[in-house]
């Protein structure tokens, strides 16, 4: 609080009070308000009979009673609470930086309420305008929007893009070129110029994914591949539907020649060899 302290608005306020109330302070400031006697005389001069009785004693109680007398009236004066201070502010230099700021304010009170002085000194007080109207008045101007709410006079829907368009954000500083026209597709975004589905496969074909990095080659789509098999030169030519199979099983099967197999079907009276078990079972 001390540091607060200005002595340039010290030898104002000294200034100030010497031209209002005639008196000399002194050399030290704090010594010569100290007893309340000037401070007294002060308040009289801005508002008559602020304060009735002015104790010049040199009894300590006498003066911390003058100080306080000087803050009723201050306070009667239509001075803020926060901006008083209190007797031993002032008498024991508790707080002289309330003291100035006290001081300050009365003087801007002052100034408020129409004092000439030769020191401009002060901050003048904002006075109240109030106003009064009519409960029609106040009616109508429930229907009138505020222009901290902004306004939609003249407002449109002209230039605006469809629901769900995007929005190009560009910035000047960092080379980001303005948006165009929003009809026209960027070329960011690519070209459908000249396009055509020439060489487009059918939905659901085949992909063949090649790199020329690895050796992998582009086969045509067209051709099968060796992998999957062929069907070139394929018929039905000897196959049969639903018919027996016959297994064949050396162990059962004749053994010989073609010629000596055949002869062996040919003869039906007789018992080729290796079938006399199927013969028994026959006759029996």
């Amino acid at each position: 609080l001390a540091q607060k302290y200005d002595p340039q608005k010290e030898a104002e306020l000294r200034t100030w009070i010497e031209s209002v109330t005639g008196q000399r302070i002194g050399p030290d400031f704090q010594k010569g308000l100290k007893d309340g006697v000037i401070l007294c005389e002060l308040m009289n001069k801005l508002r008559p009979n602020s304060v009735r009785k002015i104790n010049r004693s040199a009894q300590n109680w006498h003066q911390l009673e003058n100080l306080s007398n000087f803050i009723k009236a201050m306070a009667s004066y239509g001075m803020n609470p926060v901006d008083l201070f209190e007797a031993n502010d002032l008498f024991e230099s508790g707080n002289l930086t309330q003291v100035q700021v006290s001081l300050l304010a009365l003087a801007g009170m002052a100034k408020t309420k129409g004092l000439q002085s030769g020191v401009d000194i002060g901050v003048k007080y904002s006075e109240k305008q109030q106003r009064n109207f009519d409960e029609a008045k106040m009616k109508a101007g429930q229907c009138v929007i505020g222009l901290q709410m902004g306004t939609n006079k003249c407002a449109s829907q002209s230039g605006m893009t469809a629901y769900g368009t995007r929005r190009h954000l560009y910035d000047p500083k960092n080379q980001i070129l303005p948006p165009m026209d929003h009809s026209t597709i960027s070329l960011q975004m690519g070209t459908n110029k000249c396009a055509s589905q020439v060489g487009m496969t059918a939905p659901g074909t085949r992909r063949h994914i090649y790199d020329a990095k690895t050796g992998t080659e582009k086969c045509d789509n067209s051709s099968m591949s060796l992998q999957m098999g062929s069907n070139q030169g394929a018929n039905q030519s000897g196959q049969v539907f639903g018919l027996g199979r016959q297994i064949y099983d050396p162990k059962y099967c004749p053994q010989g020649s073609q010629g000596e197999v055949a002869n062996a079907a040919c003869d039906q009276s007789g018992d080729p060899p290796g079938y006399h078990y199927y013969r028994e079972e026959e006759e029996s």
